[in-house]
């Protein structure tokens, strides 16, 4: 087994759907030398093996970081013999990756905002089912024009120190990829009592995602070192982007918004409906605005591009939670 390496200026994170933990920092050299692309989805990649102590019985076994499966058992053992070749159970897993993820320097700007961008609810244009996105705007002044207002596939999030986040004061970033940003907003929607507790071992933070990411529970598996001895004192939903949210959200409180739309005024234009979902990261100085977002184009033309606290369509007001559900039924996680 190779042995962990130093995180390199060159750096990368990595994710799979449909995954109950998450463990998306790619820190080993061999690993990061397989990444010849700047992003890629759907691929293989290599394991990443790190020692988890052992089996019950008292045989060794090793976790893959790269695909979150031990290895070590019987059948592994006896695989390693006709292939000579170390691979865990996971290994043909489609994974998707992104190297030097764009990086927000919150102290940076005067508003900084992140997202969990979905699929659209309501369009006069064909929507697609596609993966959640990470949506980011960015203002050097609160009053200026945004200088960043685009989707990414992953992001960084870089605070300083002075926020302590994490017990590990080396840690200053704060990785968001797709799974980790639409559980963590699923579970604000659903009222999910969510916390991050670190492993009892390695003190990496600890996510939940998938079936993990829906039920508070009180032991937890680390993605990271492979070992389960990690409890918390009550159930719980773990997720780095808890402590992310809470330090950097400034106003927790949402905002309906006082103005109206009457879609029926605008016939013959087209129209892209979503239900605005909340922030992982805000740090405006205004409450957050909480509820429907429309873009409606004259053409080319976009003349309208706002929040909404009623929206009519065909003589009736949409319903914010219809459409939020749509979003996510058409998310592909």
């Amino acid at each position: 087994m190779a042995d962990d390496s130093e995180m390199q200026e060159r750096g990368a994170v990595c994710w799979a759907h449909g995954r109950t933990l998450g463990n998306i920092e790619v820190r080993s050299s061999e690993l990061l030398s397989h990444l010849t692309a700047k992003r890629a989805t759907n691929i293989t990649m290599p394991c990443d093996f790190v020692y988890s102590g052992k089996y019950r019985h008292g045989a060794h076994r090793w976790w893959c970081r790269t695909h979150q499966s031990h290895w070590g058992t019987k059948s592994d053992l006896a695989a390693l013999q006709s292939s000579n070749e170390i691979v865990c159970a996971n290994h043909s897993q489609l994974m998707n990756y992104e190297v030097d993820p764009f990086s927000v320097y919150l102290d940076n700007y005067a508003e900084a905002g992140i997202w969990c961008s979905l699929p659209a609810a309501l369009s006069t244009f064909e929507i697609k089912p596609r993966p959640p996105k990470i949506h980011v705007h960015l203002r050097d002044t609160p009053e200026s024009c945004k200088c960043v207002d685009a989707d990414f596939a992953a992001i960084s999030a870089v605070y300083s120190t002075r926020h302590g986040l994490f017990s590990n004061d080396e840690i200053v970033r704060v990785d968001i990829t797709p799974p980790a940003a639409f559980d963590f907003v699923c579970g604000l929607e659903a009222h999910q009592k969510m916390g991050c507790i670190e492993c009892s071992y390695c003190k990496h933070p600890h996510l939940d995602l998938g079936e993990f990411g829906k039920t508070p529970h009180r032991k937890h598996f680390c993605a990271n070192c492979g070992r389960d001895s990690t409890w918390s004192k009550g159930p719980i939903i773990s997720t780095p982007l808890l402590p992310l949210h809470d330090r950097t959200v400034t106003h927790l409180t949402c905002l309906l918004p006082d103005r109206s739309l009457n879609l029926d005024d605008y016939k013959g234009h087209s129209y892209t409906v979503w239900a605005s979902t909340p922030a992982i990261v805000w740090t405006a100085s205004r409450p957050q605005e909480y509820g429907i977002h429309v873009h409606v184009h004259d053409g080319n033309e976009r003349v309208i591009d706002d929040t909404f606290g009623e929206v009519i369509l065909n003589g009736k007001p949409l319903m914010r939670e219809e459409l939020l559900q749509a979003m996510i039924d058409r998310a592909i996680v």
